[in-house]
């Protein structure tokens, strides 16, 4: 009797012991926000419905961007994107890769932050 009295005391210690010893979860670390925005000259654009709406909704669904404009008459895109999550280099490859990547042209662009 002695015996099982010891063996549920040892087996109760092990799993208050075990339990205490979980690992601790991974604390999620989340960058600050970097919004930066940029101005594009884009080649290739025929039409304001076609093709302006088109790139602007494209990038737009990008992660991380959080400003879409594109402007058909000047043949112009304006873009604000957090920088932690995507680069201006990124926006202009997908611009340059829409329709297959025959039709646009990023041709320059310019910083517009401070």
């Amino acid at each position: 009797m002695k015996t099982l009295k010891y063996f549920f005391t040892f087996t109760s210690l092990l799993l208050i012991i075990g339990c205490n010893n979980q690992p601790k979860p991974i604390e999620k670390i989340v960058l600050e926000e970097k919004i930066e925005t940029i101005e594009v000259n884009i080649e290739g654009m025929t039409c304001e419905i076609g093709c302006a709406k088109l790139i602007e909704s494209k990038i737009h669904k990008l992660e991380g961007v959080t400003f879409s404009k594109v402007n058909f008459e000047e043949k112009t895109g304006q873009f604000s994107f957090d920088s932690n999550k995507i680069s201006k280099e990124e926006i202009m490859k997908n611009i340059n890769g829409i329709a297959g990547g025959d039709l646009y042209k990023v041709a320059s662009s310019t910083s517009l932050n401070q």
